[in-house]
């Protein structure tokens, strides 16, 4: 998985051989406890900008002061013993002006508006047999996305996407990005439209929500809107297919547009003129009713391509199987992944 993000003052491109992790990690100013996977650290920051670091598993008088080598070689040592767990190939960042494959200099300053102000935006694309998948579709969304989050590009549009290209190279990463799985309403609000049409970095209502779906054995949560309509998961678009053949998709009005779940509607159209699998599609307002009502429920996106849904709260979806509608898109997918047109395939020179 390749992941842009860009702040007011960096920007940074970071490759991944899995989905982006859902968990929060937000530091506020001044005195902060970041939830992280493995213990915990405090900042102290003064009204001066100096700052502490202070494990809270340790006694103040424990704490060493240690030189910049020392700390990256913690860091270096920390992250080999959480081998097995989700890996980070390469980084670019403006900061350094470089490439980085070492996942301890993988760093954003502490005083990035991104980490303690949530300014920020990203975007991620698939990488499939050595080909980015829907670059310049995922580029158009984040340079959309700066625009409306008021952040100035350090680089222009083709400057981006050679940087990205150079970076997914630099990772040696061919292939990057559970089928049947259970989902629940969020309890979580909604971001409302304005923000949730917009890829930024502040997503803890988004990590919140993934969070309650584990906390509940399932796998993600459904957010409605503010008039109770479907409108998407944490972090990907939802799909129905009717008794009667027909696919429904929540419009983007109020939600992020999907880059795959465009795509996904492309494919379907097709599908949809031959009058074998579908009869149509219906882009627009889908109720609870007629989302637990459906034969088949999908979810959408860069990191899950097309997952099957079984079960929505406590309702079966359909005969509690992947349905031949959502088999049938993921092949598609994949296969357009690997052999799709040029518009939708950018190669990778390694």
């Amino acid at each position: 998985m390749a992941a842009l993000t860009f702040s007011p003052s960096q920007s940074a491109a970071k490759l991944t051989d899995r989905a982006l992790d859902s968990r929060p990690r937000a530091i506020p100013l001044k005195l902060s406890f970041p939830r992280a996977a493995r213990g915990r650290t405090a900042i102290v920051r003064s009204s001066h900008g100096s700052q502490t670091l202070v494990d809270d598993c340790s006694q103040a008088s424990d704490v060493p002061l240690l030189t910049c080598s020392e700390a990256v070689e913690r860091l270096q040592v920390k992250r080999r013993s959480w081998a097995g767990k989700q890996r980070y190939l390469a980084m670019y960042s403006s900061v350094v002006g470089g490439i980085v494959t070492d996942p301890a200099a993988m760093v954003i300053p502490l005083d990035d508006h991104m980490v303690h102000r949530g300014h920020g935006v990203f975007d991620t694309a698939a990488i499939m047999d050595g080909h980015l998948y829907e670059l310049n579709q995922h580029l158009d969304r984040i340079i959309r996305s700066a625009f409306m989050a008021k952040i100035s590009l350090p680089f222009d549009r083709e400057s981006i996407r050679g940087i990205l290209i150079q970076t997914v190279s630099a990772s040696q990463c061919r292939k990057g990005s559970l089928r049947g799985v259970k989902v629940v309403t969020s309890s979580v609000p909604i971001k409302p439209p304005q923000f949730a049409t917009m890829k930024s970095v502040n997503y803890l209502p988004n990590a919140l929500s993934k969070m309650e779906a584990e906390e509940n054995s399932a796998y993600a949560a459904i957010w409605l809107d503010n008039e109770g309509f479907i409108a998407e998961g944490p972090n990907m678009n939802v799909a129905f297919v009717t008794k009667e053949k027909e696919l429904l998709m929540p419009h983007f009005d109020k939600i992020l547009s999907g880059c795959t779940a465009k795509r996904v509607l492309t494919i379907a159209e097709a599908l949809a003129d031959e009058g074998k699998l579908l009869q149509g599609i219906k882009l627009g307002n889908v109720t609870v009713e007629e989302g637990k009502a459906a034969e088949e429920m999908m979810l959408i996106g860069s990191g899950v391509l097309v997952r099957s849904v079984v079960q929505w709260d406590e309702q079966v979806i359909g005969d509690g199987k992947e349905g031949p509608v959502t088999q049938t898109l993921l092949n598609a997918i994949i296969e357009d992944m690997k052999s799709g047109p040029s518009t939708v395939r950018t190669p990778v020179p390694y």
